[in-house]
């Protein structure tokens, strides 16, 4: 029998291609329109300020120079001051005592706090969550006039509640510090909390009862399962809070300016009363800068060592 003959296939079409990379090229437009209204307003609210105290630094720049202009450079002399002053040496001991303290406090009581509302049932867990997320919306001014209130001599309710009527907590030194702390605490609980309860969150349920099969108790499940676990985050949060708080200028400056006798002034106080006060903008600009420098030096060696654990 002859073979079966087949019928020729039809002629393939191409598709006309559009010019190569238009699509790219507006494709690849879009996100960098989309993020520039960010990053102009970093640069113009960050980054100039940034540079432009870095450049004071360097200056000769007091009350006749911000008036009429004209300031001379005066090269490392202003640095050469600020770290030659014992005053200098003494603020930065305080406000890594006081970035310390804060810090220890908003982690760990924020891990309790994530941890038990893991454990809470929905309408408790659900109202401590807005409970949390209330606190950390009040504006940090309102909450520290709040705070002035409650430990005011003669008429807060702390006084009255303690039977110490007429005792200034403002006047001394290391119970304004522990109201400060207070404070600062209040206020940032509440962020470190959420973001680490929504990292436990995404640990399997799974681990945990395993870790009880085997016997673990809370704290083993916590220091075997959920840290490592969450180190980066636990890393991240860190983070955050030791900027927060070394930075800390606001409830400081509404509560005790710095006072009694400069027993809360920090790095960032201590700058804006040597500019205000003495109007040394030069040697209140180098303070700015090294008070960046050393968050920045902080943040840096803290990132590398996390990238380097998850690698």
């Amino acid at each position: 029998m002859p073979a079966a003959t087949r019928a020729p296939a039809p002629p393939l079409t191409r598709v006309p291609r559009p010019p190569r990379g238009s699509g790219r090229r507006r494709g690849s437009a879009w996100p960098y329109l989309l993020i520039a209204p960010a990053v102009v307003s970093g640069v113009l609210l960050l980054l100039y300020p940034l540079f432009r105290a870095g450049v004071i630094s360097f200056q000769h720049f007091r009350m006749g120079e911000l008036i009429r202009g004209g300031a001379t450079f005066v090269g490392l002399d202003n640095y050469g001051e600020l770290l030659a002053g014992h005053e200098f040496w003494t603020v930065l001991l305080r406000t890594a005592g006081w970035t310390a303290v804060n810090v220890v406090l908003i982690v760990g009581l924020s891990t309790g706090v994530a941890v038990m509302l893991l454990r809470l049932g929905r309408r408790m867990r659900v109202a401590l969550m807005s409970a949390l997320a209330l606190a950390w919306a009040t504006p940090i001014i309102a909450a520290t006039t709040v705070f002035q209130w409650l430990f005011q001599s003669e008429l807060g309710i702390v006084n009255w509640l303690l039977d110490m009527r007429g005792y200034s907590w403002f006047a001394n030194g290391t119970a304004m510090f522990a109201i400060l702390v207070v404070l600062v605490v209040w206020q940032s609980v509440p962020f470190a909390a959420l973001t680490l309860y929504a990292g436990l969150t995404t640990i399997p349920v799974e681990l945990f009862e395993s870790a009880r099969i085997d016997g673990g108790t809370g704290r083993q499940i916590f220091a075997k399962v959920v840290f490592p676990i969450l180190r980066p985050m636990f890393a991240l949060v860190t983070s955050l809070e030791v900027i927060w708080v070394f930075k800390c200028f606001p409830q400081i400056w509404v509560l005790s300016q710095g006072g009694p006798d400069g027993a809360t002034t920090t790095l960032p106080v201590y700058a804006f009363k040597v500019a205000r006060v003495l109007h040394r903008y030069d040697l209140g600009s180098a303070v700015a800068v090294v008070t960046v420098v050393i968050l920045a030096v902080a943040l840096v060696t803290n990132l590398r060592r996390m990238l380097r654990q998850e690698s």
